[in-house]
Parts: structure tokens; sequence; C-alpha cells
């Protein structure tokens, strides 16, 4: 039972390719986001499309992964764990961030032909970055 401690699983599509930083101390980061969507009948009984954007983090050999297989548009299956940190910016307000620390991912789907065919299908069905 502990492997179900802090998991979280989605399959969403990715918003861009993934921001890679190499880290002083020699390590590697990456971070994008994907959307996943659900459908539901609102109280009128018609269906509405609800969009939510996750940020994902990977470190080291999980990030030279992402930055390899990962463009944008393409669907994606995604195993990891959630993250809370805070940070202060540059107005000295804290800010706290949740994000899914990646584990392991998949490929689904196929590639988008081009990035402007993804902006194109984003855009009709309304979705939004963070």
């Amino acid at each position: 039972m502990n492997s179900l401690r802090n998991s979280v699983q989605l399959i969403g599509h990715l918003g861009s390719n993934p921001e890679v930083k190499k880290l002083e101390k020699g390590g590697t980061l990456a971070s994008v986001s994907i959307a996943t969507n659900e459908a539901y009948k609102n109280a009128k009984g018609e269906y509405e499309n609800q969009t939510t954007w996750h940020r994902l983090v990977g470190w080291n050999l999980i990030a030279e992964r992402m930055e390899k297989a990962m463009v944008k548009g393409r669907e994606i299956a995604v195993r990891g764990k959630l993250v809370n940190r805070s940070y202060d910016d540059k107005n000295g307000i804290k800010r706290y961030v949740t994000e899914i620390k990646v584990m392991d991912f998949e490929l689904l789907g196929k590639k988008p032909d081009t990035v402007e065919a993804f902006d194109v299908a984003v855009a009709k069905e309304g979705i939004k970055p963070f």
C-alpha cells in the first residue's frame, strides 16, 4: 500500500516543449504543463468541457528524457507525486506552488503534425495555458 501514498497518474496533452535548465551543481531540471480534459453535464443537461492545467517537473535522467521525447501537443501518460513548495517573488510576496514530480511517463497517440495544428485545435476547444 505504500506505493499508493502520494501517487498521481494523469493523461493529457503537452502545452509546450519542456523548459530545461542545467543547474550549477550539475543537475538537470525540466518543467512543462499538460492539460487534462473532463466532460460533464451542467444543470441544464448540456455537456461542458473543463480543462485543467498541471505543472510537471522532472529531475536529472527524467529531465533529460523529457527534453528528448516531449513535444508540444503530444498526448502523454505521466506517473508522479505531488510536491508543494513556496518561494518569495520579486516583490517579496510569498507564493505557493503545487507541482507533479515526474517519476515516469509514456508517449501516447501520434505526434502532432505541426505546432500550428496543435494551436488551432487548442483554440477550437478554448484551452488556455496558465
